[in-house]
């Protein structure tokens, strides 16, 4: 049987949360981390490229808890907000859309390429290293996922496609309107989690299937969709997305380093519940 792992987007409160889940439930006797493939965007891309390159659970959770520096002012998410509220139709009656169009992706990376932002291209990369114990692509099969600024193309980074791990993940935080697209091959990328905020569709043809969603409410029919789409094709798919004591804790602001403690308890305390809940994929897994 064939397993992918599919960790989706959520800012530095979505890896927080990622990370004490995956602890909690590896505790509960459930260690999904070593799927056939790991497929992360933004903060699933970081707590993927963790969790493949051999990073214990136990550490990566300890850093989520332990005390932050001086405290530092979350950035504003005004515009992106708006651009997620209006696809998951909470301004007014209209059903909720699918995935952006290629051709909307491209307005929203001309946009991205446009904003100032706070931080340089540098600056974040040097952000994203430090979030990374190790710097090299595992041999365990990983998926990165980004998306074109210029013409609204969706790729995924693997080990062959020959670039540096850091930078792939760098493209795949690289949230519009909050930071800069990130330089590759003379291309800039933006965040993955603009297309979908799990892009479930790249673990197609594996037979069993968790996705796990930490901003789910934002664009869940494109969530919703993709899970479908894989069961359709015969995938067993499971979805696990934050319950009420973790959406508080993730929100408002999910690049908030100040809620990260808040949110690895909560995806740590929600585990007990999950793993529960994916009784059958404990067993499907020979755990």
């Amino acid at each position: 049987m064939t397993y992918a792992l599919v960790l989706g987007a959520g800012g530095v409160t979505g890896i927080a949360w990622e990370t004490g889940l995956l602890k909690g439930l590896r505790d509960a006797g459930l260690d999904l981390t070593g799927a056939d493939l790991v497929v992360g965007t933004s903060a699933g891309s970081v707590v993927g490229a963790q969790v493949t390159t051999g990073a214990p659970l136990d550490e990566l959770y300890r850093r989520q808890v332990e005390p932050l520096g001086p405290k530092q002012r979350p950035p504003d998410l005004g515009r992106l907000m708006e651009f997620f509220a209006a696809r998951s139709g909470r301004d007014g009656p209209a059903p909720a859309r699918q995935r952006p169009t290629r051709e909307m992706l491209a307005w929203i990376g001309a946009q991205a390429r446009a904003a100032s932002t706070k931080v340089t291209e540098a600056g974040r990369l040097q952000v994203v290293k430090a979030r990374l114990p190790v710097h090299e692509w595992p041999e365990r099969p990983l998926a990165i996922t980004a998306v074109d600024t210029a013409d609204g193309a969706f790729v995924t980074w693997r080990r062959s496609s020959g670039v540096p791990l850091p930078l792939a993940v760098a493209s795949s935080c690289a949230v519009p309107w909050v930071y800069p697209p990130t330089t590759i091959n003379g291309r800039r990328y933006m965040d993955g989690g603009v297309r979908s905020t799990t892009n479930a569709d790249v673990a197609s043809g594996h037979e069993l299937v968790l996705i796990v969603a930490p901003i789910a409410g934002f664009g869940r029919a494109t969530v919703d969709e993709e899970a479908e789409e894989l069961r359709r094709g015969g995938a067993r798919v499971e979805v696990v997305v934050p319950d009420d004591g973790a959406v508080e804790a993730i929100r408002p602001n999910p690049l908030d380093p100040g809620r990260r403690a808040q949110a690895a308890e909560a995806g740590l305390a929600q585990a007990r519940a999950a793993a529960e809940s994916l009784a059958g994929v404990r067993a499907q897994l020979g755990g």
